[in-house]
């Protein structure tokens, strides 16, 4: 379980306060910091805020014009973010609010809070858009970061290929071994499978090994499939016995041909 994120709106009078669920998953909005026009105290009681909720990163909005310059605010603000960086032990980071305050004003205003009340939790309203926005940002890119690292596992595995079947699917094998028989060179791969597969089969089952003769010169080999369930045997029968000798003995037990 990660440490949970706070998030701050940080205002001239008010400072709107938001955190993770446990899981990172959801933003909460919190109470409502109203500063006491002594900045150096008001950021003091911001990290000690965060730090006692347990948070491990502090997320603060920072406002800049519509066209994404920078405005009196955005100083402002940046000031009290060096400060809190300063003051807090805990990774300080910026996340773009330019329509928070805007999307829970409207938000209030839909769900019917009186004008009145709406300054009691407008600003922590908009903490939580900011800690939303930067929650989906962070899960993106470990999204982007899991599809590259898998995409390199297979690039980077040599023993990893591709092969078209008769009905023109593009299926995944490793191969697991070339061997010379009778003058004629044959090649074993075994099928890649997914997690789902693997934990719908039996254990004790065996993993099939599809069975190709190499032809072709070195510049244009290609793998044609073995017609001859005699010869078929024979070579599977020569592979167990060459893998016995250099790898595992029950692995090699373990291997069915693929007479398909």
């Amino acid at each position: 379980m990660e440490k949970r994120i706070a998030a701050f709106d940080i205002g001239d009078k008010r400072i709107g306060a938001a955190f993770s669920d446990p899981f990172n998953e959801y933003a909460v909005p919190s109470d409502t910091y109203f500063r006491t026009g002594r900045f150096d105290e008001d950021v003091k009681a911001i990290a000690r805020i965060a730090e006692e909720r347990g948070a491990g990163t502090i997320v603060c909005g920072l406002p800049v014009n519509f066209d994404g310059t920078p405005s009196i605010q955005t100083e402002k603000t940046q000031r009290f973010i060096d400060a809190l960086r300063r003051v807090s032990r805990l990774p300080v980071v910026c996340e773009d609010e330019r329509f928070t305050t805007l999307e829970a004003r409207r938000d209030q205003i839909v769900s019917g809070v009186k004008r009145d009340k709406r300054k009691q939790s407008v600003d922590s309203l908009a903490a939580a858009y900011i800690l939303e926005g930067y929650l989906s940002k962070i899960k993106k890119e470990k999204q982007n970061m899991s599809m590259k690292e898998e995409k390199n596992d297979y690039e980077e595995d040599d023993n990893v290929v591709e092969l078209v079947d008769d009905e023109g699917n593009t299926l995944k094998f490793e191969h697991v071994g070339t061997i010379e028989y009778k003058g004629e060179w044959y090649a074993f791969f075994t099928p890649l499978k997914d997690a789902e597969e693997s934990a719908g089969e039996d254990d004790e089952e065996g993993d099939e090994v599809a069975v190709f003769h190499i032809v072709g010169s070195e510049e244009d080999e290609r793998l044609e499939t073995i017609e001859d369930e005699q010869l078929l045997d024979e070579v599977f029968a020569e592979f167990c016995n060459q893998y016995e000798n250099t790898m595992d003995a029950d692995e090699a037990e373990s291997l069915e041909p693929d007479e398909e």
